[in-house]
């Protein structure tokens, strides 16, 4: 129907309700532990037995990869997440400009994931923030719990900002798709349940006693070895899957696996602006959905709890986006 509202979202349900008192309840409880998470720890690496003292060609490991940082530069990493997020929101609500998110996007793996190895990492802090709500004696330094919160406070009003042009993860997917395919709604919808599923496993294999305890997230980060230029060949394997099937189905990890993207599904939920096509009338020439390789359009309706902020849908529109401002700059110039 011409001159239909642009958005089909609905009043936040009484399910989005209860999830918000539960982000908040998370949020909150985090409040008495602050001046404990405060306090600098640093293991005094250098008493252990060295290299040269220990002879026989022994080479002492890395403690950790990557090594922690200075707190001045883990407080940089915040601002940087926070700065990149804002100008995602900016260049899709405002600027609604593909080629500027892209270049978000490639900005955002070459420091998020290449050069911070995948460390400023939002996904894997779930395990810690579920372990610190647990366990008395785990805590966590206030920039894991920033990290953690920050993108689920931008997806509560403006969507998911973080997987369009922040998340390193969605960026190097993203980069690789060629010719996607269209997932039947059906699948897709089912395929999509798998990460709430693995987001309970990993909470729970996270929560146990220290000495069963289990980072899975972390430890199948199917691209983290590309970031950090090493890891088990079943892991490279697995990214390297995961990167040709990104050909041809839109980010499957995002879509399918992800448990923070569910997170964020739910916060985006209650967003109340997000992305919308052609905000003054619709065409519904359905260009917009055929551009979309994630399928969160609907009835030439963005959806926005599965809209990854990428874009496509204005860059393909002809009266919005980078064809609108060809065509007219064409229109100029005759």
């Amino acid at each position: 129907m011409r001159g239909a509202p642009i958005s089909t979202q609905t009043l936040p349900t009484l399910r989005s309700g209860a999830f918000l008192l539960l982000l908040l309840f998370l949020f909150f409880s985090f409040v008495p532990t602050l001046s404990a998470q405060a306090i600098p720890y640093s293991r005094p690496v250098e008493t252990a037995p060295q290299a040269d003292t220990i002879g026989g060609g022994y080479k002492t490991p890395a403690v950790q990869k990557p090594l922690p940082r200075d707190a001045l530069l883990q407080v940089l990493d915040v601002l940087i997440l926070a700065a990149a997020m804002g100008a995602a929101v900016w260049l899709v609500l405002k600027r609604r400009s593909r080629k500027w998110v892209l270049a978000l996007s490639i900005g955002s793996l070459a420091y998020f994931g290449f050069y911070r190895e995948g460390c400023v990492c939002p996904i894997g802090s779930i395990q810690n923030v579920a372990v610190a709500l647990t366990d008395r004696t785990y805590a966590i330094p206030m920039v894991v719990t920033a990290v953690f919160f920050l993108p689920l406070v931008v997806a509560l009003f403006f969507g998911r900002a973080f997987c369009g042009g922040v998340c390193p993860l969605g960026a190097i997917q993203e980069l690789v798709v060629l010719k996607p395919l269209c997932v039947p709604p059906r699948l897709d919808r089912a395929l999509g349940l798998l990460k709430y599923v693995y987001l309970a496993l990993a909470i729970l294999l996270a929560i146990k006693p220290a000495l069963g305890r289990d980072f899975l997230i972390c430890r199948f980060d199917p691209f983290v070895g590309f970031f950090r230029r090493t890891g088990a060949p079943h892991m490279l394997l697995l990214g390297g899957g995961f990167l040709v099937l990104g050909m041809f189905v839109g980010r499957p990890y995002c879509r399918y696996l992800c448990p923070y993207g569910g997170l964020l599904a739910w916060c985006t939920r209650l967003a109340r602006r997000g992305v919308t096509i052609t905000p003054d009338k619709e065409l519904d020439c359905g260009l917009c959905a055929e551009a979309c390789p994630y399928g969160a359009i609907d009835h030439m309706r963005a959806v926005r709890k599965d809209c990854l902020y990428c874009a496509r849908c204005y860059a393909s529109c002809p009266r919005d986006g980078d064809l609108a401002r060809a065509k007219a700059q064409l229109v100029t110039l005759s």
